[in-house]
C-alpha cells in the first residue's frame, strides 16, 4: 500500500478511522501490513526505470512490514488517539461493504519486504513507520490547519 496523505488514498481512509476510534486491531491484528511512503515509492520507480540491469518483478514495499495491530496503533499516536476499538472479522465485512472495498485488505496477512530494491542498493528514506506515519500525519494536519504540527 502506497501512503500518502493525499485525499482519497488508502491513508486517508485508514487515518480516517484511527481519528474515529476505529483503528484498533482486525481479527485480532496479527496479518502483516506491507506498506511504502509515497516519496520512497515515487523515487523506487524511477531507480528502477534508470537501471536497465534490473528485469521482472521488484517488490515496492519499505523493508519491514508489521502486523496490523502495530500498525495502527503508530498511526494512531502521532494523531492523539490512544485506542482503536477493535473489529471482528464480520465488522470487517460490514465495514469493507461500506467502503466498497474486499475485506482480504484488511484480513489477509502480507509480509513482503523489497528484497531486489535492497540487492540493488536502493536507499528508502522511510524504512520504519512511525518514521512514516509522523511525517504523513504532520503533513495532513497541516492541510487541515489542525493540531501543533499545524502551527510549526
Amino acid at each position: 500500500m502506497v501512503m500518502s496523505p493525499d485525499p482519497g488514498g488508502v491513508f486517508a481512509v485508514l487515518l480516517g478511522l484511527a481519528r474515529l476510534g476505529l483503528g484498533g486491531p482486525v481479527a485480532g491484528g496479527a496479518q502483516y501490513v506491507s506498506w511504502i511512503h509515497e516519496h520512497d515509492f515515487v523515487r523506487a520507480v524511477e531507480f528502477l526505470l534508470d537501471r536497465g540491469d534490473i528485469a521482472g518483478p521488484v517488490n515496492l514495499a519499505a523493508p519491514h512490514p508489521l502486523p496490523q495491530r502495530a500498525f495502527m496503533r503508530t498511526l494512531r499516536s502521532p494523531w492523539g488517539v490512544p485506542v482503536g476499538l477493535p473489529a471482528t472479522k464480520w465488522m470487517a465485512e460490514v465495514g469493507a461493504f461500506a467502503l466498497r472495498t474486499d475485506t482480504e485488505l484488511l484480513l489477509k496477512s502480507r509480509r513482503v519486504v523489497p528484497g531486489r530494491l535492497d540487492q540493488a542498493g536502493f536507499d528508502f528514506q522511510y524504512t520504519q513507520w512511525p518514521q512514516a506515519a509522523d511525517e504523513l500525519v504532520r503533513r495532513v494536519r497541516k492541510r487541515v490547519g489542525r493540531g501543533p504540527a499545524a502551527r510549526r
